[in-house]
């Protein structure tokens, strides 16, 4: 019987990086979840991407890394979180948030002797940051095959964006194709202690549009109708 191939996926609770989680299993990969608790406001995520990870049956390993002491972002900063659309990187953006995630997936790839590493990465339906982008991703995995014992012995890491084309409709209807509940997922940049969502700001938005366009009821769970 042929070994699983060990994938490490980011799983932030959110509903991309679930998708992404469902996608990675699909495709017979043993998974291994990664979430980084680094000061978000959003903790409730974190809570979801536990529940998630249980149902999928996959282990789940949160890591501590304060981003708070550098701050910069409404997400880990003093900093309101617009509830309007904005032009340009808005201040949602974490700084190095996806280069931070992926150098600690790709030492937890190394550990646990994974060549793959799957991130829900869209550059469609998302909020314009530029560490979602195919280039960065593509120059990221130069990297990561240059600086890593692994690389250099010959491994061959390859990341994973199964999502980074898709729009987010198409995330959603793929993800209900695969058993993806998403009414325990968070998204939203400023839910509440029990995970209930904003419905005005930028990630609301997008993902409230997503089940709008693939014909799905929301099942998110909103503090007010949105």
């Amino acid at each position: 019987m042929t070994e699983q191939k060990k994938a490490v996926v980011l799983v932030s609770g959110g509903l991309d990086s679930v998708t992404a989680l469902a996608m990675a299993r699909d495709s017979g990969f043993d998974c291994y979840a990664l979430s980084v608790d680094y000061g978000q406001r959003h903790h409730s995520e974190l809570d979801a991407a536990e529940r998630v990870a249980g149902a999928a049956g996959v282990p789940l390993k949160v890591l501590p890394l304060d981003l708070r002491a550098i701050g910069g972002s409404a997400l880990t900063d003093d900093i309101e979180v617009p509830e309007t659309e904005t032009n340009g990187i808005p201040v949602t953006y974490v700084p190095a948030r996806n280069t931070i995630m992926l150098s600690l997936a790709l030492a937890y790839a190394e550990v646990l002797g994974a060549d793959d590493i799957f991130i829900g990465v869209n550059a469609v339906d998302y909020s314009g940051y530029p560490d979602c982008r195919p280039e960065f991703i593509e120059a990221y995995q130069g990297m990561a095959r240059l600086a890593t014992k692994a690389g250099v012995e010959g491994g061959e890491l390859t990341i994973h964006t199964p999502l980074i084309d898709l729009t987010k409709a198409e995330i959603i209807k793929k993800g209900i194709e695969l058993g993806v509940d998403y009414s325990v997922t968070v998204s939203c940049y400023q839910a509440d202690g029990e995970g209930r969502a904003c419905g005005v700001c930028d990630s609301c938005r997008i993902r409230r549009e997503g089940f709008v366009s693939a014909g799905i009821a929301d099942p998110t769970k909103y503090r007010h109708n949105p």
